[in-house]
């Protein structure tokens, strides 16, 4: 029996499946607006304001050039655009938390620990990519995570035969939500130990300067983003392979092209 016949697919949808329907919700809080602030952009700033309003507007100006979502610069922007805030935005932050173990040096390779953060953080980035390209189907979203981070075909919708319901509790809105996000990702993950390497690594150069202590941190990271961009690059081949999307497309350019 071979590694990969170890865990068989079913094992691995499952966790999978149990992994995106927990990431989705966390991602919809990030479009959320507990404090109103987001609605401000898509108004113009009142005339007479007070100290507090001009605080409020100033924030709100700011989420705005940043492209938050929820926001009307969020609402202006193309998928494409929308998809590549989720990889540079939410990748450059969580990626610092996968690097963090780095300091350690050799200590940290001994340990699971980066390996559950990183496949989590890629996890969390493709989904978040996925939705933005159409991709919201989660059986769908299981069998893209299935392929780009375990290098797995699967039929998540035939495969699956106890999903999760459509979507968990939310406890409301949190600051450090993508963080608790990840961080509960990454202990769902825990029970598909063997497929945790298979997802896109940092170059063999950063692995080796990884064991580094200290120096591993900045490694890991500068590793860790090729190894995220990599993998946000394989998610949008899959979306344009397996989707609606990708046929759309065709479509219309074989129509531009009469």
């Amino acid at each position: 029996m071979t590694a990969k016949d170890r865990i068989g697919n079913e094992r691995v949808v499952a966790v999978l499946d149990r992994a995106a329907w927990g990431i989705n919700p966390v991602l919809d809080l990030v479009a959320s607006d507990p404090f109103g602030i987001k609605a401000r952009t898509f108004r113009p700033n009142a005339e007479q304001r007070n100290a507090a309003e001009k605080a409020l507007d100033a924030a709100a100006w700011l989420l705005d050039v940043a492209q938050v979502p929820g926001t009307a610069a969020w609402e202006r922007a193309s998928d494409e655009r929308r998809a590549r805030w989720w990889l540079t935005r939410l990748g450059l932050v969580n990626t610092i938390v996968v690097a963090f173990p780095g300091v350690l040096g050799p200590i940290a390779k001994r340990l699971p620990l980066q390996d559950l953060l990183g496949f989590a953080n890629q996890a969390l980035v493709l989904i978040a990519v996925a939705r933005e390209l159409g991709v919201t189907e989660r059986s769908a979203q299981v069998d893209l995570l299935a392929s780009v981070l375990c290098q797995r075909e699967t039929d998540a919708r035939t495969e699956l035969t106890n999903p999760h319901e459509d979507a968990p509790a939310r406890d409301g809105w949190k600051p450090f939500a993508m963080l608790g996000g990840m961080w509960n990702t990454a202990r769902t993950l825990r029970a598909i130990p063997d497929e945790l390497h298979k997802r896109p690594l940092p170059a063999r150069p950063y692995q080796v300067l990884g064991r580094v202590p200290f120096v591993g941190a900045v490694a890991d990271y500068l590793g860790e983003r090729g190894a995220l961009v990599e993998a946000a690059v394989m998610a949008m081949r899959w979306v344009d392979g397996h989707t609606v999307r990708g046929a759309v497309d065709a479509i219309e350019r074989r129509g531009s092209t009469v």
